[in-house]
């Protein structure tokens, strides 16, 4: 068991920006491609193989604090090795009055 501050290097947050959440991961390497990562990137790399996973999908898969992922990410991305879909602001989501109403034109039918 290796202690979460020696995974990052004692570092507790990302070189670039914070991940959100809800944020999608997906790899970018081909099938068979091993990148000089190390352990715990490799598995994060492997999971986010061929499917979209969020950041906190990726924490729970890989069994390690959320700030040790974020931090692995931030590695990840730098190094292109990942793609983060960051989620749509609320402000660029439909209203909710709109949603309902199309619901219920819908049960009309």
């Amino acid at each position: 068991m290796v202690r979460p501050y020696a995974v990052t290097k004692g570092r507790t947050r990302p070189s670039g920006q914070e991940f959100d959440l809800i944020a999608l991961v997906v790899s970018n390497l081909p099938a068979g491609a091993d990148p000089p990562v190390g352990p715990e990137q490799a598995v994060i790399l492997d999971r986010c193989r061929g499917n979209a996973l969020s950041v906190a999908e990726v924490a729970a898969e890989v069994d390690l604090p959320l700030g040790v992922v974020r931090v692995l990410l931030g590695d990840l991305l730098d190094a292109e090795y990942i793609r983060v879909s960051r989620p749509v602001p609320p402000a660029l989501l439909p209203d909710e009055h709109i949603l309902q109403e199309i619901i219920h034109g819908l049960r009309a039918l």
